[in-house]
């Protein structure tokens, strides 16, 4: 961490308070509500929420911004988790003794439909003097300071890297602190994250690949990443106005990981299928494509994965003339992984289908 570029910014956060008294004190008692509301939810209360309860405390979040409906997003949760079993990982999560390098594993291991923006966030508001909230800005405000080793994907971002970046966070509380801010929660490191690590250089170079290749990654990343993207190729669906599903058989021997479905006028019903490909047999995913397109309303199929394999599955496929020139390619699987920015639609190049 670049101990010096951190000061200069926290003297200028400092001059700011004293500048804009009312701003401050505005922000230091929403920060208060906010942890007094999260850290209302005790485990028992938790455990004994109904779904109206959880939609609250859920849509609160700020992380919960960019969706327009967040009923939908609510219900999802609980209907690919179970509202049992969500709860009692929630209340593990936020309020188990165990280390949160271990909370924070058992919930991304456990419960689909939330990322590190809305964990953290939770996490965050309920102890504000141990955990940090993660997200985009995050990144680019501490990759401004030059804090290493940050993760650039959400599958990098494991209970240990958690743990580590709120060590970080502390270091800066603690600098915060010297410099006489009264309020070293990590909410308000966030707000000075915020306020004051924000480069515009650093916001654009978040999408930027790192030559000459993306990580490898193991066979456990890899079925996280598929699972990941295949969900959120299912919810940029539903933002679109498609019936959009997961895992759904479309025709003999022909499961696919998500499909957008829609009835249009006189055309009837109109599918598109899209294939996520992290690992494994290129030969099995032409195959799988090939039998999906026996059904007759298939009218795009689409492979999603990074540009390396992109460029392998084009050559697999230039000799398979019933789907060379039908297929689609997305380099959206690294795009897909980015924290905080997962899903949104202009995160990459949609494919015309």
């Amino acid at each position: 961490m670049n101990k010096d570029v951190l000061k200069k910014h926290i003297q200028e956060f400092i001059q700011d308070s004293k500048k804009n008294v009312d701003k401050f004190n505005n922000d230091f008692k929403e920060r208060l509500d906010l942890i007094s509301y999260y850290q209302s939810f005790t485990k028992d209360k938790i455990l004994k929420m109904n779904e109206d309860e959880i939609y609250e405390y859920i849509a609160k979040l700020w992380a919960m911004l960019l969706w327009g409906n967040k009923k939908y997003v609510v219900d999802k949760i609980i209907e690919d988790n179970g509202l049992q079993n969500f709860k009692k990982n929630l209340a593990e999560l936020v309020w188990s003794e165990l280390d949160i390098k271990e909370r924070w594993d058992n919930f991304r291991n456990n419960i689909k439909g939330m990322g590190p923006a809305m964990i953290s966030e939770i996490l965050c508001k309920t102890h504000p003097n141990e955990f940090m909230i993660w997200n985009r800005r995050a990144y680019v405000g501490l990759n401004y300071i030059e804090v290493k080793n940050l993760p650039r994907y959400d599958y990098q971002l494991t209970g240990e890297v958690y743990n580590y970046l709120c060590r970080v966070c502390k270091e800066i509380a603690m600098e915060l602190k010297k410099a006489g801010f009264q309020d070293q929660t990590l909410l308000a490191v966030d707000y000075f994250i915020w306020d004051k690590l924000q480069v515009e250089d650093n916001l654009s170079k978040i999408y930027v690949r790192k030559p000459p290749t993306e990580p490898k990654i193991s066979s456990v990343e890899s079925k996280f990443i598929h699972d990941d993207i295949r969900d959120k190729l299912r919810d940029i669906g539903q933002w679109l106005g498609f019936t959009s599903k997961t895992e759904q058989k479309v025709s003999e021997g022909s499961k696919v990981d998500t499909i957008w479905e829609a009835t249009i006028g006189n055309m009837g019903r109109v599918i598109y299928i899209f294939e996520v490909q992290t690992k494994g047999s290129i030969d099995s995913l032409i195959l799988n494509l090939l039998k999906s397109l026996n059904n007759p309303a298939v009218q795009g199929v689409v492979a999603v994965s990074d540009q390396a394999q992109l460029e392998l599955i084009k050559k697999h496929v230039i000799d398979v003339k019933d789907l060379r020139d039908k297929l689609k390619y997305w380099d959206g699987l690294f795009h897909f992984t980015h924290v905080e920015d997962i899903g949104k639609i202009g995160t990459c190049k949609m494919p015309s289908v």
